[in-house]
């Protein structure tokens, strides 16, 4: 389950119960810190907490803020910096050494278009789409009512949010969008300028599990704790069965011969576990010449090499699929041998091609574990922040 799925359900539960709430989103952050923007966490006003905005040193100050942003009916922007080692209060430290901004906001249920109602609709969105929050306008202006207005734009072209700043703000939202990664900017609208955060919205990752073996169990309640998106396919019966997968989304009795016919999901990650080398070819006949970003099998190198060869490819189309199309012997090197073992060696080495990531120790790397988003930015922000 996603964060964003457990804030839903937390929501769902406190507007049923009718007990009020804050969202407090991380909306900009300057140096290092543990959440990026984007990161949630709802606040009730009992004091209950779902979701986390920093390692846990921001949460129990940003609760009571919260609390009182509640009780005052207004969104507040708040803003920590954590440079400051002789600063004792809330556990800060020197530990992350960063400026973080995070905006605290009351959530009327009776509004369909309030933070998680927004993030709800993008919850079963398959495309990417970007969420643009204002979080800072010029207080000269009078706009301070603008804190909290947003706008989500998809990937189709569909936009919901505040009207009266919706077409500044989609049109940021599709600059965005073309650029695939968040970013804060500071945008001029009829209304004032205003400072926003561009947050891009990455639908779950899709993965296809052709077999329904004991040794796919593990792989898919992995995947699953992950929030991505599980088919399992699998010819077998007696097998493929939602019992057998409770957390997969789907799981279909797909024979061989129906597998050789079927166009795949060419968005999804797509994992060989079937243990069956008719299958397993059936698979590899309409996964290879497809743009999936990922195809992996098990077995030994052997089993790869004999496949590509019956699949009619030369030495060297079969060194380059190996070297580009197919990860075979499939999974980082982790040194595992249990099914869980081997599940997070697969989960790992997918998480890894999804981020362009070459496998390696963050000890040995030199630049920062999160990479700083491209900015279009004209200075700091123009409305007055706390410093705790």
């Amino acid at each position: 389950m996603t964060e964003l799925q457990r804030l839903l359900l937390a929501y769902d539960q406190h507007r049923a119960e009718a007990r009020p709430c804050a969202l407090a989103t991380v909306v900009e952050v300057l140096g290092s810190a543990y959440r990026r923007p984007g990161a949630r966490m709802l606040v009730t006003n009992d004091g209950q907490l779902t979701g986390a905005i920093s390692g846990g040193c921001l949460e129990g100050d940003a609760r009571q803020r919260a609390r009182q942003a509640i009780f005052r009916g207004q969104p507040a922007l708040v803003t920590y910096d954590t440079h400051d080692e002789d600063d004792p209060r809330h556990g800060l430290g020197p530990g992350c050494q960063g400026v973080v901004r995070i905006l605290l906001e009351p959530l009327d249920f009776a509004n369909v278009d309030n933070p998680l109602e927004l993030l709800r609709g993008f919850a079963t969105y398959p495309e990417p789409a970007v969420l643009a929050t204002v979080f800072s306008t010029d207080a000269a202006t009078g706009l301070r009512a603008g804190v909290g207005q947003r706008v989500l734009l998809t990937a189709a072209g569909v936009v919901r949010g505040t009207p009266a700043l919706a077409a500044p703000l989609a049109e940021a939202a599709r600059a965005t969008l073309a650029q695939g990664i968040s970013q804060v900017l500071d945008i001029d609208t009829d209304a004032g300028p205003v400072r926003a955060l561009l947050e891009q919205l990455t639908p779950p990752l899709r993965l296809v599990v052709y077999g329904a073996g004991n040794d796919a169990q593990p792989l898919v309640r992995l995947a699953a704790s992950l929030g991505w998106h599980i088919t399992v396919v699998d010819g077998r019966p007696n097998l493929s069965t939602a019992a057998r997968f409770p957390e997969a989304a789907e799981v279909r009795i797909v024979p061989v011969r129906e597998l050789e016919t079927q166009l795949p999901d060419v968005s999804a990650y797509h994992v060989l576990l079937s243990h069956n080398y008719a299958y397993d070819f059936a698979a590899l006949q309409t996964l290879l010449p497809s743009p999936a970003p990922y195809i992996g099998l098990l077995g030994p190198r052997a089993k790869a090499g004999r496949l590509l060869e019956e699949l009619a490819l030369s030495p060297h189309e079969t060194e380059q699929v190996l070297r580009r199309r197919l990860h075979s012997p499939i999974g980082l090197s982790l040194g595992g041998e249990t099914p869980e073992e081997i599940a997070l060696a697969i989960v790992a080495e997918i998480q890894a091609v999804k981020n362009g990531q070459p496998p390696q120790h963050l000890r040995d790397t030199s630049s920062a574990i999160h990479a700083d988003s491209p900015k279009k930015e004209t200075g700091q922000p123009k409305a007055t922040a706390e410093r705790l």
